[in-house]
């Protein structure tokens, strides 16, 4: 019998869903997963893995959680979709307003793709202007205007943009440097009366983990502010993940709307956007900019929604994720050091990227200056030995509450092994 993947490439594009799970950037063959159980997963031939990819970013709280999974199959014996509203929409708006200040009202999409897309028709609709800006490296799902210098599978790929954008809309889009406050303020100073939105992950994630520098959000919530432009934080990965009031409770920012995923939907598919009840109030019914979705508010998603974010408040869960992921970033930068190979680790709460052969990387040009050979040298390494990272160099590590001490001292002693192995 042939690997899956064969099969798999005979009806689908290059046989995956997301380019990124073709293992384009790290050569072989994917994996293909059978099951999960709390930090690990299991692939169909039964081997086990470590895993740090959470389905990129949902699972907080392990694979296959106990309490989610009893939501989730208690709502499907209830109904699985009613494409009307329905209360859980409700609790799971108000759980993420009252831990999120900026956020008055919150309308629920499918995606971090349509999230990011309908925040950003918003500021346009709100504002009367077209232009908007985004960051060099950021990535905030696969919407025409915005897959312009993108990150993610982009720049995994090697991708510049996308066939199929028409120039007239990518010329809307303006690009500046990640962590250069100067460009931004330069470009809202000159354009700033034709700008709608700048749009902006808090964290960056998808060209690796790359912190803001000091004073950088700070700077461009003034700028903004100071030319009437919508600043939008891309919270798609950071948000319920870095604190309990995500990236912007964390270093103390209120944007005007704020983009939700992958944690609110605790795996299964939700995201939403958010900000003032006045800017919200343009949303249809309220207002004239439109915005609709079949599965919005799906039932099944709110629950696993609403039970991830109940784990998350259980005492002392967000010190042991922080915990947990210093502890594996030590441990990775003393092997590597052992092992005599140059690295450089970023980390912002239980998110973090390992770069190659680098020095600091603080913008998408330090991070394409890494060693992406290197780096699919160890990732090879580290799935012979059964821990699965995100293939590809420009994606973040997740740490979940279900990695424990085994966990992390097993993945330690593979890359300890996988240092020496590629050196």
């Amino acid at each position: 019998m042939g690997h899956p993947f064969d099969e798999a490439k005979r009806y689908i594009p290059g046989g995956v869903n997301s380019p990124v799970r073709a293992f384009r950037a790290v050569g072989g063959t994917p994996v293909f997963f059978a099951r999960g159980q709390g930090a690990r997963v299991f692939d169909t031939e039964g081997k086990e893995y470590i895993d740090y990819v959470g389905s990129w970013g949902p699972l907080i709280a392990g694979h296959a959680h106990p309490n989610v999974v009893a939501a989730i199959c208690e709502q499907a014996e209830l109904g699985t979709s009613f494409g009307a509203p329905c209360e859980l929409e409700t609790e799971l708006a108000r759980m993420i307003c009252e831990r999120v200040p900026s956020c008055e009202r919150v309308r629920f999409v499918s995606s971090g793709t349509e999230a990011t897309m309908s925040a950003i028709r918003l500021a346009r609709g709100a504002t009367g202007r077209e232009e908007i800006v985004k960051i060099d490296g950021c990535y905030h799902g696969h919407a025409d205007s915005l897959l312009v210098q993108a990150g993610s599978g982009l720049a995994t790929l090697a991708i510049p943009g996308s066939p199929g954008v028409p120039d007239g809309l990518a010329a809307l889009t303006h690009v500046v440097p990640f962590n250069d406050a100067a460009a931004m303020q330069r470009l809202l100073d000159e354009r700033g009366e034709k700008i709608a939105c700048v749009i902006v992950e808090p964290v960056a994630g998808n060209m690796g983990v790359v912190p803001p520098a000091a004073g950088y959000l700070e700077a461009i919530r003034e700028a903004t502010a100071k030319h009437g432009v919508v600043m939008i934080l891309d919270e798609v990965m950071t948000g319920f993940r870095v604190h309990r009031s995500c990236a912007q409770g964390l270093f103390d920012i209120r944007p005007d709307l704020s983009c939700f995923g992958k944690v609110i939907g605790g795996g299964l598919p939700a995201a939403a956007y958010g900000g003032s009840a006045e800017l919200m109030a343009q949303v249809a019914p309220d207002g004239p900019v439109y915005q609709a979705g079949t599965l919005s508010g799906n039932p099944l998603a709110m629950r696993a929604g609403i039970e991830t974010l109940k784990i998350l408040d259980a005492p002392g869960a967000y010190e042991k994720l922080e915990r947990s992921a210093a502890k594996l970033e030590g441990e990775l930068l003393r092997v590597a050091a052992d092992a005599g190979v140059e690295v450089t680790l970023n980390r912002v709460g239980a998110m973090l990227t390992l770069f190659f052969g680098t020095g600091t990387v603080t913008d998408f040009e330090g991070a394409k200056a890494s060693d992406t050979d290197r780096f699919a040298a160890f990732f090879a390494q580290m799935l012979e030995r059964g821990v699965y990272l995100p293939p590809s160099q420009f994606e973040a590590w997740f740490v979940s509450l279900a990695h424990g001490d085994v966990e992390l001292e097993q993945t330690v002693h593979a890359a300890a092994e996988s240092f020496a192995a590629i050196k």
